[in-house]
């Protein structure tokens, strides 16, 4: 009699579905599955309407630096006068580092935990800016900012690569211990950033923040699966060049994004 299959086969091919039927499903329910977060977003739609959307996403550093930069109470200059970010609606004319102002495009928010590491122990935590730490009046009084958040000031230590010119610093370069220092609240903390038409430099407390942009090396840390994904945060564009050109050099993590700007 000929067997269909040889024995030596038929054998490896026992082994290796016991072995199969023997994963404990603990385990593989234990493998690292990515994270997702929530993310909340309003933004201006063409005919002057306000739309609001929620989105589940993975927490990568791209998307959630699009949503991390500034905490509820803080005050954004606007034609209007001082507003809190948590407040803003897309329409307001933000008033711009040059003296003029843009309409608010898109606002976006996310809650996290910055006493608890993020993906891959990534540092999530925030920076508190003491009044008057960059000068009289810089801020006007205490900001917490968030891990994405970047001032347009250049710390001494950057001052030989940045070609004497101001640049994007994230402000965690500028914590000292004692005026600038980081803090990591165990509990939920809610977190904003905003887009305008064209990438800005804004005022928060006196202070000069950047507005969103995902810098000139975004399309490096996305895949083209991810790219769509993260687009569909921002009604407003449907490429990662509409985000336009960035105003000023800024330093990135551990790149400078655009000395080229």
């Amino acid at each position: 009699m000929t067997l269909p299959i040889p024995l030596r086969r038929a054998a490896n091919r026992a082994v290796q579905t016991e072995a199969g039927a023997l994963i404990d499903p603990a385990a593989t329910r234990a493998q690292p599955k990515p994270q997702l977060r929530r993310y909340e977003v309003s933004s201006l739609l063409p005919n002057g309407d306000i739309a609001e959307t929620r989105h589940i996403a993975p927490a990568l550093p791209i998307f959630e630096d699009a949503f991390c930069a500034f905490t509820r109470g803080s005050m954004v200059e606007t034609e209007s006068g001082a507003i809190s970010v948590e407040d803003l609606l897309p329409g307001d004319r933000i008033l711009t580092r040059d003296g003029e102002s843009q309409p608010l495009i898109w606002k976006g928010s996310t809650t996290l935990v910055p006493g608890r590491p993020g993906p891959q122990g990534r540092n999530l935590r925030l920076t508190r800016i003491m009044a008057d730490s960059f000068g009289m009046q810089r801020p006007m009084s205490c900001v917490i900012a968030g891990p994405s958040a970047r001032i347009l000031h250049t710390p001494s230590h950057l001052r030989a690569v940045s070609g004497g010119l101001q640049i994007l610093t994230p402000v965690r370069e500028f914590q000292d211990g004692m005026n600038i220092v980081e803090t990591a609240p165990p509990t939920p903390v809610e977190l904003f950033h905003i887009c305008l038409p064209r990438h800005a430099v804004i005022r928060v407390a006196g202070l000069e923040f950047e507005t969103y942009h995902p810098g000139a090396n975004a399309a490096r840390h996305i895949s083209h699966t991810m790219r769509n994904v993260y687009l569909d945060l921002f009604p407003h564009i449907s490429q990662l060049g509409d985000f336009g050109e960035l105003a000023y050099a800024r330093a990135g993590d551990g790149d400078h994004d655009a000395l080229m700007a």
